[in-house]
């Protein structure tokens, strides 16, 4: 028997935390976790978001950013409306079965937030209550 589980994760991060690390490091900080076609063109406020939302992701999944889940198992985009989305690597959608995903990035004040809704399908494990007999 499937059932349904909604997991739901945020993050917020300063965005001049992002600045000075584009600043010291350039596009080497970006590509450790960014795919080039996520950050081209992309402002520093935007960037920040794209950073808590692949966080907010992680953490909804419950193993944060890792070796169950790296920032690049994750790809960010924009949904025909112009909505954030984002696809997992069939890596992760292996461990991962999402059934579906809600994602929201905000940005004022000097910082980033990000919130994730997740659906994910879990498998329950047959017990002996469900089959008294025993075999």
């Amino acid at each position: 028997m499937n059932a349904d589980m909604i997991r739901v994760g945020t993050d917020l991060i300063a965005i001049r935390r992002i600045e000075a690390a584009i600043a010291r490091f350039g596009e080497r900080f970006l590509d450790r976790y960014l795919q080039p076609e996520e950050y081209r063109g992309k402002k520093h406020a935007s960037l920040a978001g794209y950073w808590a939302a692949k966080e907010a992701i992680a953490k909804a999944l419950g193993c944060g950013i890792g070796a169950e889940l790296t920032f690049h198992d994750i790809r960010l985009h924009k949904a025909p409306g112009g909505a954030p989305s984002f696809v997992l690597s069939e890596r992760a959608r292996q461990r991962f079965p999402l059934l579906d995903a809600s994602l929201s990035i905000s940005h004022d004040g000097g910082f980033a937030l990000a919130v994730v809704v997740l659906v994910l399908e879990v498998k329950e494990e047959k017990s002996e209550a469900d089959d008294p007999s025993g075999y």
